[in-house]
């Protein structure tokens, strides 16, 4: 990271919109993906009918990654980083999940093991046809199973809170719980306890707590003011530090997504409405899933984001405090070329995304401050960066953040107005501003659940001060980052160590730290980076791992017993001088660049971080491209339902459907158009939601080409269809 350059790993099977876990070894395995796809997002040359996906593109070299199961071993700078110990191991016919999965759910387990939920089975905008007749299978395209890596000998089980919350359950949010169980929440779009609340319906939104293992379901309050968080909504979601001062008690935050109506979500192929017109939601929400006095758990309103936020992110800092970065103001996740109001892809108000208003100033979230006063943005440099769909986030070691991504198009598109993005940013929370940073000795190699203490050895020149009052601020912290993507950090948690203190006369400070409590529940057995913050500055992280490395039965002891703390005189003080921050210092040394605190620093354009996609696609350059394949969800497709301009188009009528959508497919729509830059008009629209195009504007316009037409809506047809109803 200091040097800002990559090293290219080749991947044999497509990753896009996979999911994925660490293992407790420190690896980490990616889970499903997509299947081979051509030039402009076409179909791959060798279609396989039985998997409904290619299996093979010869230009693009890539092999179909449904049901693919990766793993990459941890490796150092001094490892060969050629060889096949430090590479992915990428092979389906050897290890592989028994369902396809796209936009699926991980999280490990107590053991190390990692449960993988739902899914689609080859992608789309949202995972039901409409009307939404099949909820559970959807003519093969939904997946509404469990199971587990390491793969069991057992067939994958059918969840049946994914059934209930058919259309609006990808990328489910999945946390495991100190009992055992799993915390899961997701959207109901289809069946249908309807609420009717201000001037549109709302259907209620599930959460459940689950105990995988024996696949039983006990159902929880549903989530207020009718805000879906699960994609394309998209809000910010992650579970709050756990901490002696909450007794290592999960609370789950949810911020931000979307409160359309459920028709306005559409079908596989697109929304139904233009969803870039609708305000994200600003609504911030806790529960307690498994409270401490045995009270039945309940929401907790919480103060609203500064801003209405899709797609944003959270990362835990190691102070404890929310980072939230990337998103729009408006609209959703995905792309799409048309929506059930905009008939095609050259009157798209933002090309093929679904979203406006990037939202590129980052926000603080203080799980501890009052109510009312736990957001901030004082100081915060703003993005010129529009960070969207397929925009990712991740801590790194030196307590920065980086942020990269953003392409809310079917293929490489850069001369549209959210384009692909290949800059790569770090964020530089306030704490940069300090002029140094605390070092200590005494980390282990591994952590343990319960056991005795260890020391961590602090000199006095970490820090500046009273040793007392710094050894008293003092707080080690754990970081599990997870995996990153869509906005998403599956498996991130954070968790305050116990510590007390001995302050000697010379301003060394021993800190007496205890282990991770005595249940791998809490936190799963894994990698994770060891922080010590000091007056709210933190060190540089040092990679732990909690456990013993190994899957399987997790040893645990007696909570360890630390000893009482001890201050020294009132003169004993730190050493630490007051420095000129030197900008082309590296963040790996324990001087901080205050320059950049708050901002956010572009890294320029590494051709490695493209990646080795991008070198087939640029051998592949003066090929002939294959043929476009019938494509599932192209506004022609025999396997499209529940579109209008389609429908109309065929003949039908509102409301007919000309057939389910199966499951062969594994992207929105072929990216057609020479001009992908094309809008509304000559000028560019605007980036807020108060300027954005009207259908009063558009219907003004030499570009509009065709008569602007209304979807169903809630308001004029029921929601509730019968066998009779149904054609």
């Amino acid at each position: 990271m200091n040097t800002h350059q990559a090293e290219v790993m080749d991947v044999r099977t497509n990753v896009f919109c996979s999911s994925g876990m660490h293992l407790p070894n420190g690896s980490f395995i990616t889970l499903g993906g997509n299947g081979a796809v051509g030039v402009g997002g076409n179909i791959g040359s060798q279609f396989d009918p039985s998997q409904g996906a290619a299996s093979w593109d010869s230009v693009y070299q890539d092999f179909d990654g449904g049901k693919a199961i990766r793993v990459l071993n941890p490796c150092t700078s001094q490892d060969n980083m050629q060889s096949s110990q430090c590479s992915w191991f990428d092979d389906p016919t050897v290890l592989a999940m028994k369902s396809r999965r796209w936009y699926s759910t991980a999280e490990a387990l107590q053991d190390g093991s990692v449960v993988i939920i739902g899914g689609f089975a080859n992608g789309g905008y949202v995972n039901r046809n409409y009307p939404n007749v099949d909820p559970e299978f959807e003519g093969g395209a939904a997946v509404c199973t469990y199971e587990f890596f390491p793969p069991k000998a057992q067939d994958p089980q059918s969840f049946n809170f994914l059934v209930r919350t058919s259309g609006l359950n990808a990328f489910p949010h999945a946390f495991l719980m100190p009992s055992g169980k799993l915390f899961v929440q997701a959207n109901i779009s289809t069946g249908m306890l309807m609420l009717f609340l201000k001037h549109f319906f709302l259907t209620q939104l599930f959460l459940v707590l689950w105990d995988s293992s024996s696949n039983v379901e006990t159902p929880l309050p549903p989530m207020p003011n009718g805000v879906v968080r699960v994609y394309p909504a998209s809000g910010a979601v992650a579970m709050l530090p756990l901490t002696p001062d909450n007794d290592y008690t999960p609370t789950i935050l949810f911020c931000g997504g979307n409160d359309m109506p459920e028709y306005n979500y559409g079908n596989y192929s697109y929304p139904f409405v233009n969803t870039w017109e609708f305000p994200a939601s600003k609504d911030c929400q806790r529960i307690t899933p498994e409270p401490r006095d045995g009270s039945p758990p309940i929401y907790d309103q919480d103060d609203d984001m500064l801003e209405g936020r899709t797609m944003g992110q959270f990362i835990i800092l190691p102070d404890l405090k929310l980072l939230v970065v990337n998103g729009g103001l408006n609209g959703t996740a995905g792309y799409s070329q048309q929506t059930g109001e905009t008939p095609s892809y050259d009157l798209m108000a933002y090309g093929e995304s679904l979203a406006s208003g990037p939202v590129g100033t980052p926000a603080i979230y203080d799980p501890k401050a009052p109510k009312g006063s736990r957001w901030s943005n004082a100081g915060f440099d703003t993005s010129s960066i529009a960070r969207l769909y397929h925009s990712s986030a991740l801590l790194l070691p030196d307590a920065s953040v980086l942020i990269a991504g953003s392409n809310p198009n079917i293929d490489v598109n850069i001369s549209t107005i959210f384009p692909t993005t290949y800059q790569a940013e770090i964020f530089y929370p306030s704490y940069f501003s300090a002029n140094r940073r605390p070092v200590f000795t005494g980390v282990p190699r591994t952590l343990s659940y319960g056991g005795d203490p260890f020391d961590l050895t602090i000199s006095a020149s970490s820090y500046s001060g009273s040793s007392n009052a710094a050894a008293a601020s003092a707080m080690v912290t754990l970081l599990r980052a997870g995996f990153t993507t869509h906005a998403m950090n599956m498996g991130q948690r954070a968790m305050q160590l116990r510590n007390t203190y001995t302050v000697q006369q010379d301003g060394t400070i021993i800190l007496h730290v205890a282990q991770p409590p005595p249940n791998p529940y809490v936190l799963q057995p894994g990698p994770a980076f060891l922080y010590l913050v000091i007056n709210g500055v933190p060190s540089n992280g040092s990679y732990v791992i909690v456990g013993n490395g190994q899957l399987g039965s997790q040893p645990t002891g007696a909570d360890s017993t630390l000893p009482d703390s001890i201050q020294a005189a009132a003169t004993a003080s730190g050493s630490g001088q007051v420095e000129t921050n030197d900008s082309s210092t590296k963040l790996s040394t324990s001087v901080i660049i205050a320059g950049v605190v708050g901002a956010i620093a572009v890294i320029g354009l590494v051709g490695a971080l493209i990646g080795l996609f991008v070198v087939r696609r640029n051998r592949a350059a003066q090929r002939k491209q294959p043929s476009n394949l019938e494509y599932a969800m192209n506004s022609s497709s025999k396997f499209v339902s529940g579109g209008n301009a389609h429908n109309l188009a065929a003949g039908l009528q509102r409301g007919q459907n000309p057939g389910l959508r199966g499951s062969d497919s594994s992207a929105f729509l072929p990216l057609k158009h020479d001009n992908a830059s094309t809008v509304w008009s000559e000028r560019a629209p605007s980036l807020s939601y108060e300027g954005r195009p009207t259908a009063s504007f558009r219907a003004s316009e030499d570009t509009y080409r065709a008569p602007y037409e209304m979807p169903l809506s809630p308001t004029k047809q029921s929601m509730m269809y019968s066998p009779s109803s149904m054609r």
